[in-house]
């Protein structure tokens, strides 16, 4: 049973000190904002969070790095022109980093969600990336084991929901939204539009409502 909820501090309720959240977006493209600000206001810290970037600017994720409350950033693009309060952070010794290439990422987050239990890539073989993890050869070339990436909480921002928490997404902004809402405990999700259960296309559901347990409407939410 989803759980519609009326406030985004509603929504990001529980998110307890030291929880691993998967962040949506691809830089400002799909980016919960609302979510994250709520998660702000809710006083969490300790966070460990995976997202494809380390922040933009002042606002959402950028913001809880700079109020202190991400431990460690999981991502593959950490540095562009704007990620100031990332780069302050980390070269002060406050944050930590796991670096991961991008496909890896999005693969270790979708074999979380498909019970996958590690896969074998050629990316990352032979660099600082691949230290530590079991390499194998198959078939004369080199690969390198990684394993699932899950988490606690999935903070995602899809444009429609039906009112059994089906979702659609839209455009870009669909990124990594729907494999991080299969990979975490509890998937938390704002929208901009919530219809009735038969409102979606059923071939244009992106996410099932399976793998959502919280949605929040917000004005403006998924443009």
């Amino acid at each position: 049973m989803v759980d519609f909820v009326s406030t985004a501090a509603e929504a990001v309720a529980g998110i307890g000190n030291g929880a691993t959240v998967m962040v949506g977006g691809f830089g400002a493209a799909g980016q919960p904002v609302e979510l994250l600000d709520a998660l702000i206001e809710s006083g969490a810290q300790d966070l460990t969070i995976v997202n494809n970037n380390a922040g933009n600017g002042d606002l959402g994720l950028a913001a809880l790095i700079r109020e202190g409350r991400v431990r460690k950033v999981i991502c593959s693009f950490p540095r562009q022109s704007d990620s100031w309060h990332f780069d302050e952070k980390y070269r002060a010794g406050e944050l930590e980093l796991e670096l991961v290439a991008q496909g890896n990422l999005a693969e270790r987050i979708r074999a979380a969600g498909a019970g996958i239990g590690g896969f074998f890539t050629p990316t990352g073989y032979g660099t600082l990336l691949a230290e530590g993890k079991e390499v194998r050869e198959i078939d004369g070339r080199h690969y390198v084991l990684e394993l699932p990436l899950r988490a606690d909480i999935a903070l995602v921002k899809a444009h429609v929901a039906d009112q059994a928490g089906n979702l659609t997404y839209r455009k870009t902004a669909r990124n990594f939204g729907p494999i991080m809402a299969a990979a975490a405990t509890t998937t938390v999700v704002q929208v901009a539009e919530v219809v009735r259960v038969g409102g979606l296309d059923p071939e244009n559901v992106v996410t099932p409502a399976i793998y959502v347990d919280r949605v929040v409407r917000v004005t403006g939410a998924g443009q």
